[in-house]
């Protein structure tokens, strides 16, 4: 069975090590993997020293004390979900082998034809199409003015999204990954685009501007290209109401000082050594406002107005009370825009 063919009327299993399951799996695919991380690589080792057949005992003795508890997952799966497939790396050994021991006692569980490959191939190979066929409308504006809570409540208007820092984990600038762990690997990124653009209900996408990287992760030069290319809008906010959107987001954690302080290092080619220790200072003293403020105005603000200035805008909104308000106002202008797109903003 191949993924495309499947993947609307399937649950999946990934039975990878979890090392692999958390580089990049199916979308909602949940782990029960038949081989841990150190299994795999003594199964592995043991077939490059003493050949297929060793390996394949090893890997047997390795996985048979698993199967109570993974009959007693599966089962409660099947209860809930009905049609199941497996895979593993290229749709080898030990999907074959889960499948097959379950099919045996009469749990049908198929297996999906080339494994996580053939997943890959599909994210690799249609992305680039999917891309083809969307509008992007890019929303532009100063960190802080809250663009990523407006796309949400876009999305929750019924509207297209392609959420891309939540895509990569990150925020997208040096300060961007402060309370969020680490950032997701590349093919976890574009398969988590891959998903959002796949569903798009409409030739038109909202998506929050960024640059060519996000954290660790680079967005496919086709999308960057065709944002630049989008219906382009800007969102204003008073400053105040900025700062208040930082705090939301990143103290996170009670960790949130640590991960500041290490980040804010990271601005020493912009930034003085003296304004960098007092900024660190502040932090430690938790007067986040403070650092925020100066933030925005002596490093974020100027290298955005530096790029924003040459950008040729279709509409332009202030948010005045919350991102909730904003929002509506343009999905109004959005339908508008739908409706007359040669009208001017």
């Amino acid at each position: 069975m191949i993924y495309t063919d499947a993947r609307d009327d399937f649950f999946f299993i990934d039975v990878r090590s979890p090392s692999e399951y958390k580089e990049d799996t199916i979308k909602g695919a949940i782990n029960i993997p038949l081989l841990n991380d150190d299994e795999r690589k003594q199964v592995g080792t043991t077939y490059v020293q003493l050949g297929k057949t060793k390996a394949k005992r090893l890997g047997v003795n390795l996985i048979s004390p698993k199967l109570p508890d993974i009959f007693e997952q599966v089962l409660e799966l099947k209860y809930k979900y009905g049609k199941i497939a497996a895979f593993c790396a290229r749709g080898g050994y030990r999907s074959t082998f889960f499948a097959s021991i379950f099919s045996s006692i009469g749990i049908p569980i198929y297996q999906l034809e080339g494994g996580y490959k053939s997943y890959r191939r599909e994210v690799i190979n249609a992305l680039p199409n999917l891309n083809e066929k969307i509008n992007y409308i890019v929303l532009n504006g100063n960190t802080g003015v809250g663009k990523t809570d407006i796309l949400k409540n876009l999305e929750k208007l019924g509207c297209s999204v392609l959420d891309l820092e939540g895509a990569a984990n990150h925020r997208g600038s040096i300060l961007g990954g402060i309370g969020l762990g680490k950032s997701n690997s590349q093919k976890k990124f574009e398969t988590n685009i891959y998903e959002q653009l796949r569903k798009a209900k409409n030739g038109y996408v909202f998506v929050e501007a960024e640059s060519n990287k996000i954290g660790r992760v680079t967005v496919p030069k086709f999308i960057s290209d065709k944002l630049r290319q989008g219906i382009q809008v800007f969102i204003d906010a008073d400053i105040e109401h900025r700062i208040e959107n930082l705090k939301k987001d990143y103290i996170l954690n009670e960790n949130w000082k640590e991960e500041s302080i290490s980040a804010i290092d990271k601005l020493n080619k912009y930034i003085s050594k003296e304004k960098i220790e007092i900024l660190k200072q502040e932090i430690v003293l938790g007067n986040f406002d403070f650092v925020s403020n100066e933030l925005m105005k002596k490093y974020y603000d100027p290298m955005y107005n530096f790029k924003s200035d040459k950008i040729k805008y279709s509409r332009k909104f202030k948010v005045k009370t919350n991102s909730d308000e904003i929002s509506k106002d343009i999905l109004k202008w959005y339908n508008d825009y739908v409706e007359n797109p040669n009208k001017e903003g």
